[in-house]
């Protein structure tokens, strides 16, 4: 991309921007070497990455890499068996912690979250948290290494401590043994050697070495000879910690040199990271969105808004060119808008080629164009005397030189500062060449000559930015397909020029010139017309959304309330069937326990004629009904005796009756018999009829279902005497409906008490014929076997 045009539209101002929203020094480094790119693959990599980082920070907040150091000369020294200094290994200590909190930020606490294209570099990071570690246990700071760095260090320091010591507790005594002698009674260092400032004519009186005196000479700063041996050991001392350091930090170096290619990946991946989640923050900044790419040179914004004005008032535009036209010329007064809008389309090419969202909404299209040219602004050079014209056209002829289809192309006041006549003609030239060259290309003009040409020439397109004669001030709105009006005399009229001035001037146009103003005058009042039927159409269909998203939500609402009806009246159902079958098993259980005394046929007949009544009032409630099984036909020719299904009972049973006229009849299910429409049954073609069988009673169906599930055996051992009665009870009437002949009851061994109590409640038992121990095999008597009646 030539710098030219990078510099013309202010390219190098957003990177600035963008530079500042990277937090590392190499972060900055990689925003300000960003450049745009011409692979559509790369581009399209590019602006992923910046929705994933803006995805990201949207969710969980902005990422710092401040500590991210670039410690490549550190590795370098390490790779050839150097040693690093106490700030080398806080350099990498640093950038391990920026990777360790990269890595947690990378985290998700949802299970569902999609991967994106920001996985890899966060999966990739190695904190390398042993050796962060180390050097965290070894370094406390620039200047200082832990005590336990080594035990050696740690006992070094703790006899350099005890030298200390002594040597200050001697020193005290000697100073107050000589205070007459001292110019001051004070312990001072010269040399890294205790000393005591002794009066010059007292140096006799205080035996010892003289380390320096005062600039006046009345002092001698004097090592006492009693405590010579002891600041000799303590700057022995002092040197075996210096030696100890030293090895510790070569340790801690060939520690860290094993993990260089690591430590290269990580600054390499926290930059890049940096760089990314940069893009990720200027968009926030700016409101931007990712932009579609196309491969077919068509740009069309919507709502763009250039970045570096002002967001409170910049107004929004509307830009689209490389469909229907590929050269649009621009026309209307200065400080119209012009400028900026071919300014918003040139800049937005170069920052979506580099991977940057633009301030603009969604779905906004742009291509990808192997190079942007741009004339716009006084290019006019004082040292090579050239006149504006000249230099524009300097520009131009460049320009022309080394354009292509796949260029961008962008003029401002295309060949104005000459002859207007001729100004015109050269514009029109030069813009036929690049529309046939298929460039495309946006030109801003004041030449009415170039809105005839856009009218007359296909793949050409007028707009112009909207003037208000009302407020004399551009509303800074682009119109595409409305040729730019001068406005000239409506304004004159408005700032106070007399009238009779005005229709002089008009008197002086052309008729040609006074009908092509009209023509434009008439284009403007039926874009206003088109316009606000737009509007309207859009109020309209704004209005029909929304009556039917109502009308959905109430559909749903409907359709929630049928299906909890259903439901409800479906549970309603199984409830009654539930009692029904209760009762029925009690009433059965009743008559073959106690005998015919107690329950006679006639009351069982009427505990059954309760049930059917529920259920029938139960059916006559229930006004809707389950959804019909897929491929669900009414039953035709039904038989008495045919097994069928009733539908919104979800029951098995066999018709009893055959329809009436209204298709009424009456299903056997179980012990109870209800009354159903033909249209809520299905057969069970499948199921012979019961026709063809012999006939069971209620009570023979019921045992036949109970057998499937009673065990042969049941084991009360480990239970209470009451719990194991109870349970025994229940058992033995469930076996006992279902036809078993016999039974097993284990109850253990032990005491006999359980044992007892069983065979005393079998005693009292109706429907037991007998009872007995088990014999070898059966469980002796640790069981008995039961044999029913």
């Amino acid at each position: 991309m030539n710098k030219k045009a990078l510099h013309t539209l202010e390219y190098h101002k957003i990177i600035d921007m963008l530079s500042e929203c990277a937090t590392s020094v190499s972060g900055k480094a990689l925003c300000q070497n960003l450049t745009p790119s011409v692979n559509l693959a790369e581009i399209r990599l590019a602006q992923q990455q910046t929705s994933d980082a803006l995805t990201r920070i949207y969710q969980k907040g902005s990422l710092s890499f401040s500590g991210a150091h670039n410690v490549g000369a550190s590795l370098k020294r390490l790779e050839v068996g150097g040693s690093l200094s106490i700030g080398e290994f806080l350099k990498i200590a640093s950038l391990l912690e920026v990777a360790k909190r990269a890595k947690a930020y990378s985290r998700s606490e949802r299970e569902d979250t999609k991967a994106d294209s920001l996985d890899g570099y966060f999966t990739r990071l190695e904190p390398l948290t042993p050796l962060l570690e180390e050097i965290r246990r070894c370094i406390l700071s620039e200047d200082e290494i832990a005590d336990d760095a080594s035990s050696a260090l740690k006992n070094i320091r703790r006899s350099i401590k005890n030298t200390n010591e002594k040597i200050r507790s001697q020193m005290n005594d000697l100073l107050n043994s000589n205070r007459t002698h001292l110019q001051d009674a004070v312990i001072t260092m010269r040399g890294g050697r205790y000393c005591l400032p002794v009066k010059a004519e007292s140096k006799g009186q205080v035996p010892g070495m003289i380390h320096d005196q005062s600039s006046t000479g009345s002092t001698l700063f004097i090592e006492p000879m009693a405590i010579v041996k002891l600041n000799n050991d303590l700057k022995q001392l002092y040197l075996k910690e210096q030696e100890e350091i030293e090895v510790i930090l070569a340790n801690l170096s060939s520690l860290t040199g094993e993990y260089v290619p690591y430590l290269k990946d990580d600054y390499e991946i926290l930059t890049e990271l940096d760089f990314i989640f940069a893009k990720g923050s200027l968009a926030r900044k700016y409101n931007g969105t990712a932009p579609v790419f196309n491969e077919e040179h068509r740009i069309r914004i919507r709502k763009g808004r250039h970045p570096l004005l002002d967001s409170h008032k910049v107004v929004p535009i509307d830009i689209h060119l490389g469909e229907d036209f590929d050269l649009l010329i621009v026309t209307g007064p200065n400080t119209g808008g012009k400028t900026v809008s071919l300014k918003t389309v040139g800049l937005f090419t170069l920052m979506g080629q580099a991977g940057l969202h633009i301030p603009a909404n969604d779905r906004s299209e742009l291509s990808v164009f192997e190079e942007v040219f741009a004339d716009i602004g006084d290019e006019q050079s004082i040292e090579q005397n050239l006149s504006t014209f000249s230099s524009h056209m300097t520009n131009i002829t460049s320009i022309l030189k080394q354009v292509n289809a796949n260029s961008l192309a962008l003029f401002d006041e295309l060949c104005a500062g000459t002859d207007p006549t001729e100004g015109a003609a050269l514009a029109i030239s030069i813009l036929s060449r690049l529309h046939d060259y298929g460039v495309r290309t946006m030109a801003t003009t004041h030449y009415s000559e170039l809105k005839v040409f856009a009218l007359s020439t296909p793949g050409v397109e007028n707009a112009s930015c909207e003037f208000s004669v009302e407020t004399l001030s551009p509303t800074y709105r682009l119109l595409i397909g409305v040729p730019g009006k001068s406005n000239a005399f409506a304004i004159s009229g408005k700032l106070g020029l007399p009238e009779d001035i005005i229709e002089d001037a008009r008197g002086r146009m052309t008729e040609q010139d006074e009908n092509f103003e009209d023509l434009i005058s008439d284009l403007e009042a039926s874009r206003i017309t088109i316009e606000q039927e737009r509007l309207e159409a859009e109020q309209y269909k704004k209005e029909i959304e929304g009556l039917k998203h109502k009308l959905e939500e109430k559909q749903e609402r409907l359709d929630s309330q049928r299906e909890k009806i259903i439901r409800q009246a479906n549970e309603e159902a199984h409830a009654i069937l539930r009692e029904a079958k209760e009762v029925a098993d009690q009433t059965i259980k009743n008559f073959h326990k106690y005998g015919h005394g107690n329950a006679s046929a006639k009351e069982m007949e009427q505990e059954r004629s309760k049930l059917r009544g529920k259920m029938n009032d139960l059916e006559k409630n229930m006004t809707l009904k389950q959804k019909e099984a897929p491929n669900h036909k009414i039953p035709k020719n039904l038989r008495i005796g045919d097994s069928v299904k009733v539908l919104s009972m979800n029951l098995k049973g066999t018709v009893h009756t055959l329809p009436n006229d209204k298709g009424d009849l009456y299903v056997q299910m179980g012990i109870l018999r209800s009354q159903v429409n033909i249209k809520d049954l299905m057969l069970l073609e499948d199921a012979p009829a019961l026709g063809n069988k012999k006939k069971s009673t209620g009570a023979g169906k019921l045992k036949m279902s109970k057998s499937a599930s009673i065990s042969a055996e049941i084991n009360l051992i480990g239970k209470t005497t009451d719990e194991a009665i109870a349970l025994l009870d229940k058992y033995l009437d469930d076996a006992y409906l279902a036809h078993m002949p016999s039974v097993r009851v284990v109850h253990g061994k032990g005491t006999g008490a359980l044992r007892k109590a069983v065979q005393g409640h079998l005693k009292r038992l109706k429907y037991v014929d007998s009872f007995r121990l088990g014999e070898f095999g059966e469980g002796d008597s640790g069981v008995t076997i039961v044999t029913f009646k």
